[in-house]
């Protein structure tokens, strides 16, 4: 029976797909919970809510040009590359936050606009849309606007949806995070995502390895 045979078997697909995408340690969740202790939950279900606005181009180049463009590894290892840059920066700024956590920084966030850019350049959701999503739409068999409509739906109310209940935990947990531990707990997310950028760089590599 094929994965899209009912809307409701395309709706759980998609569903389970998601929760597993928004559980999945990485740069995205790392930043959401480095932006929900640092600038409490709001800021940190607006990175959430990035992918909503990065993936529908995305999605919709996989579709068109899955069947056209047969290499694109030197494209994946730029895009690491890139986003090996970024995380490198975010790191960086994490590793320099002090303070008090009940007293949040009041500088501007940007927590969408980094969200959007660390997903751009975060060649999983290309790999991702690519290699499985781009299939899986494309292979309805009947009704596929439908049941493609019902697998985006599931998948994405999970994604950001799971990303929102970390950023809301963690947030609600602010009051254990509080003086040195904070500091700590920032440093920790600030080195977390030094080493997604390592392993963006190493996946780069591998990708133009002949």
């Amino acid at each position: 029976m094929p994965l899209f045979s009912t809307p409701a078997s395309s709706l759980l697909s998609g569903a389970l797909l998601g929760l597993t995408a928004g559980l999945a340690p990485g740069p995205m969740l790392t930043l959401v919970l480095s932006h929900t202790l640092r600038y409490r939950i709001r800021e940190g279900c607006k990175v959430a809510l990035a992918p909503l606005l990065t993936d529908p181009p995305i999605i919709c180049a996989a579709v068109v040009l899955s069947i056209h463009i047969r290499d694109m590894q030197p494209v994946l290892a730029g895009l690491s590359l890139l986003g090996a840059l970024y995380l490198l920066y975010l790191g960086y700024e994490t590793l320099q936050v002090t303070g008090d956590v009940l007293h949040p920084d009041q500088t501007n966030p940007q927590s969408l606009l980094k969200g959007v850019l660390t997903n751009y350049l975060n060649p999983h959701p290309y790999l991702f849309w690519f290699t499985v999503g781009a299939p899986l739409l494309s292979g309805a068999d009947s009704h596929p606007l439908l049941r493609a409509a019902f697998f985006l739906s599931g998948f994405y109310i999970c994604l950001v949806g799971a990303k929102m209940l970390v950023a809301w935990i963690a947030g609600s947990a602010r009051f254990l995070v509080q003086g040195r531990i904070y500091a700590w707990t920032m440093r920790i997310l600030g080195l977390a995502l030094w080493g997604f950028a390592l392993s963006l760089i190493l996946q780069a590599w591998r990708l133009l390895e002949l």
